[in-house]
């Protein structure tokens, strides 16, 4: 059965990866912020040491993606957008995304990467 996401935008323009992590351990982004001991910008490492430190499966091989269809159920998404290089969260079919929103389809990215999250 799967859980239901609560959206969290991201506190400043450099933390939409703690805002992603938040997300989906349902941990406060401040706290996130302080166990990774970063408030700017996170890097791939980080994303994927916290998730495994707290339950999740993620993969270690990155994929593109051309459409939504490429995706799977959940995935962390590393977005190429006008402004900069953007982590965002794919849940079931829909997009959350801490600085664009709950979306239907991806934000205007350029380039799309992804890796599969499964909760263990």
């Amino acid at each position: 059965m799967q859980k239901e996401i609560e959206y969290i935008g991201e506190p400043t323009d450099l933390q939409c990866g703690q805002a992603v992590l938040a997300m989906l351990t349902e941990i406060p982004v401040s706290q996130v912020a302080r166990d990774l001991q970063n408030e700017r910008e996170t890097n791939l490492k980080e994303m994927k040491e916290y998730l495994r430190a707290h339950s999740f499966f993620i993969s270690d091989e990155r994929k593109q993606a051309e459409s939504k269809s490429d995706l799977s159920d959940i995935c962390l998404l590393s977005l190429e957008t006008p402004r900069c290089w953007h982590w965002s969260l794919y849940y079931y079919g829909t997009f959350f995304d801490p600085e664009h929103g709950i979306l239907n389809d991806f934000p205007v990215s350029k380039r799309k990467y992804f890796w599969e999250i499964k909760r263990i």
